[in-house]
């Protein structure tokens, strides 16, 4: 497993500290974000999920503890819409670049607009997925505010 990837190389340009934690990607889990944080023995609230949806038709990159769900209704509020619904896996796949199961919000083919649920900054760092099945990296939240320029908003079910 590579631990260079686009998301890595986007937080080493941004200049952001983090480190890279692999850990054993079960196809097969019920929930990708839970078993990851299982994998890592981390507290699933600092292991974040990192979904990708569709504002009013617009793609939407959507950040949340991995334990939670999110609200079509308040993350389209929170991205300005109307309307806000999963997007299928094949056109995340084309959207960001990645394979479903390794999509981070850094380093994506476009970068689309970001929102990531508030309760995520009350934590010293958190995990996200660092581009590849498998692959997460730490670091500080407001980092994570601060590369993809995202929107902070309850968008929590």
């Amino acid at each position: 497993m590579s631990k260079v990837t686009p998301a890595t190389r986007a937080l080493t340009a941004a200049g952001v500290a983090f480190t890279v934690h692999a850990y054993d990607y079960d196809p097969d889990a019920a929930s990708i974000g839970l078993q990851a944080a299982a994998a890592l023995g981390e507290d699933p609230a600092r292991v974040l999920k990192t979904l990708m949806a569709l504002v009013d038709g617009k793609p939407v990159c959507v950040v949340v503890p991995s334990d939670q769900e999110v609200s079509m209704k308040k993350l389209a509020a929170a991205a300005d819409g109307k309307s806000a619904q999963m997007m299928k896996p094949p056109e995340a796949e084309r959207v960001t670049g990645y394979k479903v199961g390794g999509i981070s919000p850094f380093g994506q083919r476009k970068q689309v607009a970001t929102v990531i649920e508030q309760s995520a900054l009350a934590h010293d760092l958190v995990y996200l997925n660092g581009g590849q099945r498998g692959l997460q990296v730490r670091l500080k939240p407001a980092d994570v505010r601060e590369v993809v320029k995202a929107v902070v908003a309850d968008v929590l079910a």
